[in-house]
């Protein structure tokens, strides 16, 4: 078995990288890693080819020999790097991968953005079945085209492939930096806009969160998945019949409800919350075809996630996060 990983250096493609290696299941299998600016450390089981998967020559050479892929290689919101990256990358990939001999299965990780996450009003749990709604963008535009590429490539080759979508990626102390006030704040929105200047640097100081309502004033509920319960989705996912032509939701069992996180920080560490209105929609991604099918479920609920950013000790070499748009 030979694993083609694009993203191999991200956070998703390092944690699955480690998961598989340490799986005893797995104990034979080997990892190409496509790489583009940073790169692995090579092994005897790690291979390296450097390139860009917008360039037809560099997939090709990657997917030589290859047996399985991992496609988590993406770009956020650049208008000039998106459709030569997200699009064009993953079309090569599966021009590669279909004319293959040795070539088993394709395994795309997909996002909630490409149903519109919380931009648009859900009548009921977001599943499988849920449309494509793109939000204003080019990321969330990238996401719908890769889930419908994938799609129709299996339906015109007859190719083995699996999309699990997964909402917001957490690891770490991420979901503490999400709700800060600060210039750390990861992800978006960013808190600190949307406050006085002076009631932001207040909050930051003093640790206060976010309490976000939605369009109808409710604490909003909002998707997340830990970085471990997605890498266990994916490993389930490898070889796996059931798996064969699936689009899976894979994310918390409950999504995470700002009301509750701001009492359970008030609860256990003292916490403040300020009220900040939105017009954003609570949802409910409903993993449910995924526990079924792949016998997965995610270790992660809202105290562990939330315990787990709030006690962990940065090293000196760990980054801090930052943010971005999208």
């Amino acid at each position: 078995m030979l694993i083609l990983v694009t993203g191999a250096t991200g956070k998703v493609g390092r944690r699955f990288i480690t998961g598989l290696l340490d799986e005893p299941r797995f104990s034979k299998a080997r990892i190409r890693a496509l790489c583009h600016n940073r790169v692995l450390e090579e092994t005897d089981r790690i291979s390296v080819v450097k390139g860009s998967i917008a360039d037809s020559n560099v997939v090709a050479a990657a997917m030589d020999g290859v047996t399985h892929v991992v496609h988590l290689a993406t770009c956020k919101e650049i208008p000039a790097d998106v459709m030569d990256i997200t699009v064009k990358g993953l079309f090569w990939l599966l021009e590669a991968f279909r004319a293959s001999p040795t070539a088993k299965q394709f395994i795309l990780i997909g996002g909630d953005a490409g149903i519109g996450h919380f931009f648009y009003r859900h009548d009921g749990p977001v599943t499988e079945k849920t449309p494509h709604r793109a939000y204003p963008g080019c990321y969330a535009l990238s996401k719908v085209l890769e889930e419908v590429m994938l799609e129709q490539f299996a339906i015109q080759y007859g190719i083995n492939t699996c999309c699990l979508r997964a909402p917001w990626i957490m690891e770490k102390d991420d979901f503490k930096y999400t709700l800060s006030f600060g210039d750390d704040v990861f992800g978006g929105p960013d808190w600190k806009t949307l406050v006085p200047a002076d009631d932001a640097e207040r909050y930051a100081h003093d640790g206060t969160v976010p309490l976000l309502r939605d369009a109808d004033g409710r604490p909003l509920k909002r998707n997340f998945v830990h970085v471990d319960d997605l890498v266990a989705a994916i490993l389930a996912a490898i070889d796996n019949p059931r798996a064969k032509g699936e689009l899976f939701n894979i994310s918390m069992d409950r999504p995470v409800d700002y009301g509750e996180v701001a009492a359970h920080l008030a609860r256990t560490r003292g916490l403040g919350s300020v009220d900040i209105a939105s017009q954003f929609h609570s949802n409910w991604m409903d993993n449910s075809k995924a526990r079924y099918l792949l016998d997965w479920k995610p270790v992660y609920d809202l105290e562990k996630l939330i315990n787990s950013a709030w006690d962990h000790q940065r090293s000196k070499e760990e980054p801090r996060v930052v943010w971005y748009p999208g």
